[in-house]
């Protein structure tokens, strides 16, 4: 049998998840419910707490215990790296990712710091370097308003990008087009790309710096991006804050028996 604290709370998460609680709806004070006879002090406080630690609900002094917006950004698939959205114009992919939310968004809304050092083995194997390599490494932190929603990492070969404005530290994405673009005018056109995402729980200081509230795990994704002669031009390493995306994939469904038929 569950303990009255989790009873409490499973009742009022799924007040929220159905609608009867909509965001920004302030929870009962404790007392209220103490009076209303769902348990004593403690057993209140730890519903609310799990419900925290769940991410659907957040608590501070003077405002109580408040329902969280569920309304994540929708991350796109393969149409954020759209050839004609950053070659053409100028929708980098946080960018596309705000347009096809309808969400605002401000370019100075991701900051960066670039830096040349030793790579880490995972980024030598990636970038097909020895050990003991320098790399380029361009990392951001991209926000929506003042709330963080992700970091991304960057890894590049030196003599891809050096004197580029990739290694330029100024905040934002990297001129008109972004990084993508960058590689294009030096001669490094993307062609295709592998991503794999996984979950795990944040370090503290990724939880720190994506201001996540108890509880919340994060999305980590690693890309691979290649030339058409099968050149890697960049690796990048994303942690994402899991509640605050929907991960959005449209793709052609292929059928690889049609192939063989019409080799045959």
């Amino acid at each position: 049998m569950a303990p009255k604290w989790r009873e409490l709370a499973d009742r009022l998460a799924e007040q929220i998840r159905n609608g009867d609680l909509e965001p920004g709806a302030r929870l009962p004070h404790i007392r209220d419910l103490v009076d209303a006879g769902e348990g004593s002090k403690s057993t209140v406080h730890a519903a609310y707490k799990a419900l925290e630690a769940e991410g659907l609900v957040t608590s501070s002094r003077g405002h109580g215990t408040v329902v969280r917006e569920q309304i994540p950004l929708r991350r796109l698939g393969i149409a954020r790296y759209d050839k004609a959205k950053w070659r053409d114009g100028d929708e980098v992919a946080f960018i596309a990712d705000r347009v096809a939310s309808g969400r605002a968004y401000q370019r100075n809304e991701q900051t960066q710091t670039v830096s040349r050092f030793v790579a880490p083995r995972i980024v030598a194997a990636a970038l097909g370097l020895p050990e003991g390599a320098e790399v380029y490494a361009r990392a951001r932190l991209v926000k929506e308003g003042d709330r963080p929603t992700h970091t991304l990492t960057s890894y590049y070969r030196p003599e891809h990008v050096e004197g580029t404005r990739i290694v330029d530290p100024t905040p934002g994405p990297a001129g008109r087009g972004g990084g993508y673009r960058v590689l294009y005018d030096a001669g490094y056109e993307i062609d295709h790309m592998r991503e794999e995402i996984f979950a795990r729980t944040p370090s503290t200081d990724e939880a720190k710096l994506l201001q996540l509230p108890p509880g919340e795990w994060v999305v980590e994704l690693h890309r691979t991006t290649y030339t058409a002669d099968d050149t890697v031009v960049e690796f990048a390493i994303g942690v994402h804050a899991a509640t605050r995306f929907a991960w959005s994939y449209d793709f052609k469904v292929p059928d690889s028996a049609q192939g063989e038929g019409d080799k045959a």
